[in-house]
Order: structure tokens, then C-alpha cells, then sequence
């Protein structure tokens, strides 16, 4: 199947750079140039990856990011993956979009062989589950459906993203062991995330949120000190 890429920047050599090289290995191309026509294009569109600039003209990446993830939880529907830009290396940066639920981001200026390789991880990470067979578990007041992809705490539906799904998916199957950082990258990033455990640290600060909106315990994804989370029984 033939993925589709949004590409939001407003340089035009990035923007010739990354169409180039996503078409040369078969992906089907839009681009957008300012944080309107991102969300114009996301909303009409529907592609299967976003890689979102985050200093764009009109809204920025933040705003972009911000407004798709409000957007996606308001329909309770899977939210598209974004792989965040910045021409920045601030780490406050990288924390507020990984915070608003963006997959994965790249400084510039950025190896192609590399976007291109996380490109495909998160891919396949949110591909289909094909004919796998429905498994529902439970933990504690938490169902997890792993075919419908739904989670319910006491029969209140979490709107949860791709990502955030398959991180608690993780946790739930080792439920009461503590899982490091580093573990729960590989099994749920699913490649090699350079090091970064703070992707799974905003990853873990939203699903608290999203459990203590719809009146579940925060407390329920323990903090192992010096080692990573655990999924309290």
C-alpha cells in the first residue's frame, strides 16, 4: 500500500529535499507551507504521516500538533502519526512537542537517511493488525481491547493516541514488573531512539492526564525510581 505523507515546512529546499526522497521510495507526497494549509490538508486528506515544521507562517507546528491531537480526541478516533521539525536544538522544544503528542522529531539540519528510517519505524509501529485475534486484558479497572484498540477504565472510553495505546498495551502485559526506559522504547518505539527516554516520559505525563480526566488514578503508572514505569495490578 502506498503511504502518504504530509510534508509541512516553508523552506522551499527542505521542502524539494524531502519530496524528492520520500517519492524516490514510494511514498505519495503532499506539501503544505504554512500551519493552514497543514491543517486544510490534514483534515481533507487524512494522510498517514505528518512531518510537521515547527516555525511556520500562521499557526506554528505547536499549534498544528496541538489542534490535529484536540481534533482526534474529540471523535475518539486514531490520531495520525507526526514526526516534529525543529531548526532548533532546545530541549524545551522537544519536550512541549513530544508533551502535545507528537511520535518522534528530528533537529535540522537532519540526516535523510535518518528521517527516512524513522519514517518507516513509526509506520510499521501503526500499521493494521492484519488477522490478529481479538485479546482483551485486564488490569485493575482497565479493559484493554488489542483488536478494536480501545481502552476502558470502569466503562469510560480513554481517547488515546497510536503511541499512547500501544505504551499502555506494553505496561498492561507486564503488569506489576517495572520496565525501564530503555525496554519500553524498543518494545513500543520500536528502533532506536538515540538515548532519548524523554519521549517516553511525555508519553507516560499524557496517559495520567487522559486516566485522571475521566476520573481513573494517575497513581495506576508508577514511577520506579531510577528505573522507568510499572502498570499497578
Amino acid at each position: 500500500m502506498e503511504h502518504k505523507i504530509l510534508v509541512v515546512d516553508d523552506e522551499p529546499s527542505i521542502i524539494d529535499l524531502l519530496e524528492y526522497n520520500l517519492r524516490q521510495n514510494g511514498y505519495r507526497v503532499l506539501v503544505a507551507r504554512d500551519g493552514h494549509e497543514a491543517l486544510r490538508l490534514a483534515r481533507a486528506e487524512r494522510p498517514d504521516l505528518i512531518v510537521l515544521d515547527l516555525m511556520l507562517p500562521g499557526p506554528d507546528g505547536f499549534d498544528v500538533c496541538r489542534e490535529l491531537r484536540r481534533e482526534g480526541a474529540a471523535t475518539a478516533s486514531p490520531d495520525v502519526p507526526i514526526i516534529m521539525l525543529t531548526a532548533r536544538d532546545e530541549e524545551v522544544d522537544r519536550v512541549v512537542g513530544l508533551e502535545l503528542g507528537a511520535d518522534d522529531y528530528v533537529t535540522k539540519p537532519f540526516s535523510v537517511r535518518e528521517l527516512l528510517a524513522r519514517i518507516k519505524a513509526v509506520l510499521r509501529r501503526v500499521g493494521p493488525a492484519g488477522s490478529e485475534d481479538s485479546v482483551v486484558c485486564r488490569v485493575g479497572p482497565l479493559e484493554i481491547d488489542t483488536l478494536a484498540r480501545e481502552v476502558q477504565l470502569e466503562g469510560a472510553l480513554l481517547s488515546l493516541t497510536r503511541l499512547e495505546f500501544d505504551l499502555l498495551d506494553t505496561l498492561a502485559r507486564h503488569a506489576g514488573q517495572a520496565l525501564g526506559r530503555e525496554q519500553l522504547l524498543d518494545q513500543v518505539w520500536g528502533y532506536d531512539y538515540y538515548g532519548d527516554t524523554r519521549a517516553v516520559d511525555s508519553a507516560i505525563k499524557r496517559l495520567r492526564a487522559k486516566l485522571r480526566k475521566v476520573g481513573g488514578d494517575p497513581a495506576l503508572i508508577a514511577t520506579v525510581r531510577g528505573i522507568g514505569y510499572r502498570l499497578e495490578k
